[in-house]
């Protein structure tokens, strides 16, 4: 996260002791925050706040006061300032973003995506790591079809990629849509053929599809072999040599499909055991 670059505050100051008493506080509370004492920053301010008195501040303090509440984890000062800050149209989109860390620590997903949502659709700045960010918060709230989208949107930002359309692919799978999951972990090896997680992943895809083919093959075989083995047909018949071709047309098929396996996932076991029961029929 950039540095953020903190507004020192202006006041104009009444000759009344309260408004003094406030104008100190504010001023001890800008010492305390370059010496980043925060937690005392934040009692200094949120005490001159209470009592202003006829001390007029700029509403920049606001984002002052939210950022010391946040450094000193006061979640709650936090969230109450910046919501002030937002309101006086002052660092809208940091504000917005450090909402969304406040809600993400607290594990209010939700909350922490929409406040990045709000970060970004305010920013005059780069937003790839806000999506990225508010991407995660939306996986781990379990909002999935936005997780889903704020991953693709990434990938499409070229921000963390490989991650990006991995955690996309798996969000996919926990929604059941399996064909979609396949195409994502697809779409991921073409682009980043080097991340192991993707290509394997997408290696024991192809690995369950080789087995379910090759026991259609083995079905195939096996009934006809029944058929033989009760006197229904010989092996010399047409009827046997087709079924037997039909067995090895799953097999080939399966070989097509695992070659691919062990192309991404070299030492997968799997893919190496189904490979040489297939060669071994044809």
């Amino acid at each position: 996260m950039k540095n953020v670059l903190l507004v020192v505050a202006a006041l104009v100051l009444s000759v009344f002791s309260f408004a003094q008493d406030a104008a100190e506080k504010i001023n001890q509370a800008n010492e305390a925050m370059k010496a980043e004492d925060y937690a005392k920053a934040f009692t200094l301010y949120d005490e001159a706040m209470s009592n202003l008195g006829d001390v007029e501040v700029e509403p920049a303090i606001n984002f002052n006061i939210g950022y010391a509440a946040y450094k000193s984890n006061n979640q709650e000062g936090a969230v109450k300032y910046f919501d002030k800050a937002i309101a006086a149209d002052v660092n809208v989109s940091k504000c917005h973003e450090y909402k969304a860390l406040v809600y993400n620590e607290n594990e209010d997903y939700a909350n922490a995506v929409a406040s990045y949502e709000q970060a970004i659709a305010t920013s005059d700045e780069e937003t790839e790591s806000l999506v990225f960010n508010a991407a995660i918060a939306a996986y781990r709230g379990n909002l999935l079809d936005k997780a889903v989208a704020l991953f693709g949107k990434s990938v499409e930002n070229g921000y963390r990629g490989e991650t990006a359309i991995y955690y996309k692919a798996v969000t996919l799978k926990k929604q059941g849509k399996d064909d979609e999951y396949k195409a994502a972990l697809e779409e991921g090896a073409e682009k980043f053929p080097a991340e192991d997680k993707i290509t394997s992943a997408l290696a024991n895809i192809y690995v369950s599809e080789g087995n379910d083919l090759y026991k259609k093959g083995v079905a195939i075989l096996t009934t006809a072999n029944e058929k033989v083995n009760s006197g229904s047909i010989t092996t010399a018949d047409d009827v046997y040599t087709a079924e037997v071709e039909k067995a090895k047309a799953e097999f080939r098929t399966a070989v097509e499909i695992l070659e691919k396996a062990k192309a991404l996932d070299a030492g997968n076991k799997n893919a190496q055991k189904l490979l040489d029961a297939c060669n071994a029929v044809l």
